[in-house]
């Protein structure tokens, strides 16, 4: 065939096929028969090598940015301690979990799962929690979420679901963001997905801080003693500050705001000495019991009831000191599921098993070869000693013998068969077909939606509708929006009407047998506010002429000695005229911050009544937050409709040891969600 016009063969022949066209092929043209489900030894079997699809799938998928990460690419990190408890020995022989009296050093890596490096901080997304432990058997990394399940039940979906979530190919829109065609497309077509969307329509999607944010390791692991005897395990974090969501209003405006606002809070917070802490908690379930739920425990879209199974604290963690450079060390941290210490195994989780291959291959493309293990940020404290040598990144000047076995170099360094310390895998019987099939124990996607659904208080339902809605509300297509309203419906029908109602389409029709699970209360927001300390909490106090100082001296002392941080905000920067003629200093100017990014305000004696005061006040109340009114200011609360027996706002003649009480167990409640809304 001739081309009279050379740049028009070149599209040509470099245009990707039609897609409409024909089957799906490989790389190599190589019709695809089958692309839901990995080779696996039996239904519930590990993922097998030889499957070149998958493989081949997942190295394209791995190696699609340069350098940046394909997901979790923007993260914030810091470095801390782990100590146990008590010894764990009666389930695990990992040496960082057996001496209370031993820290291991770790360093954690926060991040959202769907933007670039360049996008905000406070969109709704999943957040990454990963957490490499420094040990003296080597390096164990716990690379979680802040959701305790997945989007998806089999690695090999794991290219078609990211690509469905990341902005759109045809024109990169939008950045951050689920509210999309192509992500509730594939949603609408993949009910699997249900439990985790549910979690990302939940206020658990857009946190009020890293620090106040859990953290999951998502799959089903093993313990192993000494004596070999497994027991199956699921990871928790839990912050002690508590959990604590942003509202979608706030988080959008916090976007344009200050959009570095998690980085920054996480810094500055250990700069400030306020170290972010986290207990470590494990479900346990002895292997014997494995089939003992009505769920499969293989499958990475279900949890384990806390109520079923209890969550045991076997120790903290503390983040006590921010990365010196951000490139050298949160960049170039390289986690891997497979970074195992003896006394942790792996399931034949099929998500887990794709990640164990994926997370290696993607290091190597995105971290220049194979020896980014030698990146001082990834280096374990236990010596290394291997044959491996050369390639991209090699630092090591490494003498003598590089192969196994050798008499050159004595032997050295010698295999550990004898070593007890040695890492030996379980043993584990496997029999089965070599076969593409979703085991039938991974059929239910709706009981736990249902589940989370019912588990959520009054507030976190409205918040739900409203982000389906929002969701929904920015796709293109009706089929779209519709299709997902009908799996809603396999839910729950009240929450597939309300959504219908909203995006203005029918309400759809009752399905008959819908799942009717026992609520969970450990899920629901209400019931996680921590310790009930104010540590960390920021509070803005608005000032101007006229203030009555001894009302800030007295609400600031007793706010810091809690551990909040107090900001007095003025009209200008520099200081204002107090009542008494005197200068008054003055933190911030109210025109470079956002009622948005504090937890509270509090108007003294004298606060300002212009306004940009009065917006404050309203936005503050608007999101849930906590106000606070002295002497005349409190008419000014009130003539915006803050009445006193509003939960959350709190006014008083002066500063009395009453006042300060009720205003500190405000600040313990984080949001005060059953009150009028502000009038129009």
């Amino acid at each position: 065939m001739t081309h009279k016009d050379p740049k028009q063969y070149q599209r040509d022949t470099h245009r990707a096929a039609d897609p409409s066209g024909g089957a799906l092929t490989t790389d190599q043209g190589v019709t695809v028969d089958h692309t839901d489900d990995s080779l696996t030894v039996g239904e519930r079997g590990p993922t097998l090598m030889e499957d070149f699809h998958f493989r081949e799938k997942l190295t394209h998928f791995d190696h699609e940015r340069i350098p940046e990460r394909v997901v979790h690419a923007r993260g914030s990190a810091a470095y801390g301690y782990f100590e146990p408890y008590r010894s764990c020995a009666e389930f695990t022989r990992a040496a960082f979990l057996q001496d209370p009296d031993v820290r291991t050093p770790v360093f954690v890596r926060f991040s959202t799962v769907q933007g670039p490096r360049g996008s905000a901080d406070t969109v709704r997304d999943v957040r990454g929690f990963a957490t490499k432990f420094y040990t003296s058997e080597g390096n164990y990394d716990l690379v979680g979420n802040n959701f305790p399940v997945f989007f998806i039940q089999d690695g090999i979906k794991f290219p078609d679901f990211v690509h469905a979530v990341k902005p759109e190919p045809h024109n990169e829109v939008p950045t951050g963001a689920s509210a999309h065609d192509t992500l509730w497309d594939f949603v609408s077509l993949q009910p699997e997905t249900l439990h985790t969307i549910f979690w990302l329509m939940s206020d658990r999607a857009i946190p009020r801080s890293f620090r106040m944010m859990q953290g999951f390791g998502v799959h089903t692991f093993r313990f192993v003693t000494a004596e070999g005897r497994a027991t199956l395990v699921k990871f928790h974090w839990t912050p002690k500050l508590g959990v604590h969501s942003l509202v979608w209003d706030e988080a959008q405006e916090i976007q344009g705001r200050d959009p570095d606002y998690h980085r920054k809070d996480l810094w500055e917070a250990i700069a400030s000495g306020a170290y972010p802490e986290y207990e470590l908690g494990v479900q346990l379930v002895p292997e014997e019991d494995e089939f003992a739920f009505d769920f499969d425990l293989l499958d990475p879209t279900k949890i384990i009831p806390e109520e079923q199974v209890p969550v045991r604290p076997i120790g903290r963690m503390v983040l006590n000191r921010n990365p010196d450079n951000f490139f050298a060390e949160t960049e170039q941290v390289a986690f891997h599921t497979a970074n195992v210490v003896p006394g942790i195994d792996f399931t034949d989780d099929p998500l887990l098993q794709a990640r164990n291959f994926s997370y290696l291959d993607t290091q190597l493309i995105r971290l220049g070869g194979p020896n980014f293990s030698q990146l001082p940020v990834n280096q374990p404290v236990d010596a290394v000693r291997t044959n491996q040598r050369d390639g991209h990144g090699q630092h090591a000047i490494h003498t003598g013998t590089n192969y196994t076995p050798n008499s050159l170099g004595g032997g050295c360094p010698a295999v550990g068969g004898g070593d007890p310390s040695a890492f030996r895998h379980l043993r584990t019987h496997l029999e089965g077909q070599k076969l593409r099939k979703r085991s039938a124990s991974f059929e239910d996607h709706y009981t736990q939606p249902a589940l989370f659904w019912r588990s959520m208080s009054g507030w976190e339902q409205r918040h739900m509708v409203d982000a389906f809605r929002f969701e929904l509300g920015k796709c293109d297509s009706r089929q779209v929006r519709a299709r997902t309203v009908d799996q809603l419906a396999h839910v729950d029908h009240e929450l597939a009407t309300a959504v219908a109602d909203g995006l203005g389409i029918a309400a759809p029709d009752r399905v008959d047998g819908l799942p009717d699970p026992r609520p969970s209360p450990a899920l629901s927001l209400e019931n996680l506010r921590g310790d009930g300390s104010i540590a960390t909490r920021k509070v803005a106090l608005l000032v101007g002429p006229g203030i009555a100082a001894d009302d800030c001296t007295a609400v600031r002392e007793t706010l810091e000695a809690g551990g909040a941080v107090v900001e007095e905000l003025g009209p200008a920067f520099g200081t204002v005229t107090d009542a008494d003629g005197k200068p008054h200093p003055v933190d911030k100017a109210l025109s470079t911050v956002a009622p948005v990014l504090y937890d509270a305000v509090v108007l003294p004696g004298g606060a300002p009544d212009d306004e940009p005061a009065r917006r404050f006040v309203r936005d503050v109340y608007r999101h849930g937050k906590t106000v606070a009114a002295l002497g005349g200011a409190a008419s000014v609360a009130a003539s915006l409709g803050l009445p006193e027996s509003a939960a959350g706002v709190t006014a008083a003649a002066a500063p009395d040891e009453e006042f300060l009480s009720a205003l500190t167990a405000d600040l313990t409640h984080h949001r005060h969600w059953d009150r009028p809304p502000v009038p129009a």
